[in-house]
């Protein structure tokens, strides 16, 4: 008889994700142990606790999930996990902290539906943050050339070269978009355009987004007005708005979902994976359209 699947779940906030919680039990988990407020100093005796409970033919009936509002904290945390293993003594873990990865995913996939991204020009807005950083890597990743842009161009710089140093001869440009004139040379020519800013943040103007001529899709990953993109609604899917495919944060909510479950389900079908930003989004590659 198989052992129940446990996900013990590692969050960085005060109060452990009901967000998560919920997600883990509708992708099967069978018992949700919950911890907030998980310091570094903890997680050794978290883990342990998970790991020597069960033999090494059974852990992989246990995993870990990472969460919180804090992607650094979370970041730190997991690698606090993996040093924990060693040997067969290992469960798989995934990192999801204010669901960047599953986010960024189901962004480049909406994307990627309706421009093939090798080759593509792609902006990123914002993409100095959890999120932002996160796209550019998987659009990069894929072969586009990433526009990378904030308003701090030494920011830029430092995202360009980190995702540089995990992906394979990608085409990196970082843009300061402090002036209109900085932004104007941002946008031109590009084909895919994603807000990934912090929420209330309007990031381009309507008629900015109206000009960009070579414009195939725009995606805005905000949810609270006002939106990153202006003109585009938050449950915008696939709807067509001044020439250009237009996503909302709902709109790519769904497809986010799914990835999030998904990567769930997979934790259990081995105890010695790790789902940060690229499996997650070849898990959802693999899911029907």
């Amino acid at each position: 008889m198989s052992k129940p699947k446990i996900l013990v779940q590692l969050d960085s906030d005060a109060q452990a994700s009901v967000f998560d919680g919920v997600v883990a039990v509708d992708a099967g988990v069978e018992q949700l142990f919950r911890h907030g407020g998980v310091e570094l100093s903890q997680v050794r005796d978290l883990v342990y606790g998970a790991m020597f409970t069960r033999g090494p033919d059974e852990l992989r009936n246990t995993a870990v999930f990472v969460g919180g509002s804090d992607v650094s904290a979370g970041e730190s945390i997991l690698a606090q996990v993996r040093q924990c293993f060693f040997g067969p003594m290992r469960v798989s873990v995934m990192l999801d902290s204010n669901g960047a990865n599953t986010t960024a995913a189901a962004a480049v996939l909406a994307a990627a539906k309706h421009v093939p991204l090798k080759g593509a020009q792609a902006l990123v807005l914002a993409a100095t943050g959890p999120v932002g950083s996160r796209v550019v890597r998987l659009l990069a990743g894929d072969g586009a050339h990433v526009r990378v842009a904030s308003r701090n161009r030494e920011r830029a710089e430092a995202v360009a070269r980190s995702v540089a140093e995990k992906v394979n001869s990608p085409v990196l440009q970082a843009c300061e978009v402090v002036s209109p004139g900085g932004l104007a040379q941002a946008l031109e020519g590009v084909q895919i355009l994603i807000a990934a800013g912090a929420p209330g943040v309007e990031l381009l103007s309507a008629a900015a987004r109206r000009g960009c001529r070579e414009l195939a899709v725009a995606i805005d990953l905000s949810a609270v007005p006002p939106l990153g993109l202006a003109g585009i609604e938050m449950t915008d899917r696939a709807r067509e708005r001044d020439g250009a495919i237009a996503y909302g944060a709902i709109g790519v909510g769904g497809t986010k979902m799914k990835i999030h479950k998904a990567a769930i389900q997979q934790l259990f079908q081995s105890n010695d994976q790790v789902l940060d930003a690229d499996e997650i989004y070849q898990i959802g590659k693999q899911l029907s359209p």
